[in-house]
């Protein structure tokens, strides 16, 4: 037995490594340590960013948002009660016959202003007219025989009997005219009051039944304003108040009015309060069936905190103004302003200002205009020379 055999009876056999295989593993284990090294720059490279930007925000401030401030002052304001309402003409009628019969003229122009017992629309009374001149000839009869009548009772030539009948039949005939005249004037027509017709709805030749409509008549010399209140405004309301209407038709007009009338009791079904007011309505200008808004004057509410519309922050989670308060100096010297969001409760609108009933004082300088440049509570601000937008001559309505 050799040396070889020997040997490889009692230990293992070490054979060199290839020298491929040993380049392999350093590109690997290079590969892997610059990887480690890109990871640990990116890394620190991520937290340098967020170091510095963290400090940027923490030490510097956005430039101070340009607004127009203004104070909150002290005025009366009116006071209103406000609702709903529509006008009715004081004076409007439905013309009809109070008889039938032929229609043989039509005496008025659709849309005419008419005075009083102005005639509008005749009727055939042709058989009227012929029972008017035969109840005249009897009368004439009837006066003739009670004359001579009582000329013979006079002398005892007749009895008082006679004389008695013949007054009755003078009688009958007088109660004949009368009635026949009374059916002739039923067949002319006439305006009832003075005041502006409508549309026409009969015809020459037409048969109308009593009762037919004819033409409206209405007197826009005076009108009714008919609305309702809340019944918690009862002890406010007196008889005499001053009103205030606005119609559509005319948006940039406001009509006085005068409340007439108080409804005694109220509505079980709305608990609401009807009411009525009158007005003049010089012109024509109003016509009834209009919708109305109507406010109701009541005593003014002096010393009120008022501010421009403008001011006040509408959301859905109330109102609130921005108070500016100083906030130090900057470091030139120069006072620093900040603006506060403050909630408020807002009362009635009147001339382009609002009633704060609560939430500032008067004297508080407050953001009228910008509010949208104010990008958090408590950002810094610089006025703007100007105390908001001042309202139109003459608003737009489209």
């Amino acid at each position: 037995m050799d040396s070889s055999a020997r040997a490889g009876s009692g230990d293992i056999a070490i054979r060199p490594v290839p020298l491929r295989s040993r380049r392999m593993a350093l590109w690997l284990a290079g590969m892997a340590l610059l990887m480690a090294l890109m990871l640990g720059l990116l890394y620190a490279f991520n937290s340098f960013r967020s170091r510095a930007i963290g400090d940027f925000f923490a030490h510097s401030r956005p430039p101070p948002a340009i607004v127009a401030m203004t104070v909150a002052e002290r005025q009366a304001v009116p006071h209103y009660l406000t609702g709903i309402g529509s006008i009715a003409a004081v004076h409007q009628v439905t013309i009809a016959s109070q008889v039938g019969g032929a229609v043989t003229q039509i005496l008025f122009t659709a849309g005419q202003d008419v005075t009083a017992g102005q005639p509008l629309v005749q009727l055939d009374d042709g058989p009227e007219q012929g029972d008017l001149r035969n109840f005249e000839a009897q009368q004439r009869y009837d006066a003739l025989t009670l004359r001579r009548n009582q000329e013979l009772a006079a002398k005892q030539a007749v009895s008082q009997s006679t004389v008695d009948q013949s007054q009755s039949l003078l009688d009958q005939a007088n109660a004949g005219i009368a009635k026949t005249k009374a059916l002739i004037a039923q067949k002319l027509i006439r305006a009832p009051f003075a005041g502006r017709l409508g549309v026409r709805q009969v015809e020459v030749g037409q048969y109308v039944a009593p009762g037919t409509a004819m033409v409206s008549l209405t007197d826009l010399s005076q009108l009714y304003i008919n609305f309702t209140l809340p019944e918690q405004t009862a002890a406010a309301l007196t008889a005499g108040q001053d009103v205030e209407i606005g119609v559509d038709a005319y948006p940039e007009q406001s009509f006085k009015a005068r409340i007439n009338a108080i409804e005694p009791q109220i509505t079980a079904d709305t608990r609401t309060i009807r009411l009525q007011a009158v007005m003049d309505n010089p012109g024509g200008k109003l016509l009834p069936g209009m919708f109305a808004n109507v406010r109701v004057l009541l005593p003014a509410r002096p010393d009120v905190i008022t501010v421009p519309e403008t001011a006040v922050d509408n959301t859905l989670y109330g109102d609130s103004v921005y108070v500016v308060e100083p906030d130090g100096t900057d470091a030139k010297g120069q006072p620093v302003l900040k603006a506060k969001r403050v909630k408020v409760t807002t009362g009635e609108h009147v001339g382009g200002r609002v009633a704060i009933l609560g939430g500032i004082q008067a004297g508080d300088r407050i953001v009228a205009l910008g509010q949208n440049k104010v990008l958090f509570d408590g950002a810094a601000v610089t006025p703007s020379g100007s105390e908001g937008l001042a309202l139109p001559a003459k608003i737009p309505t489209n």
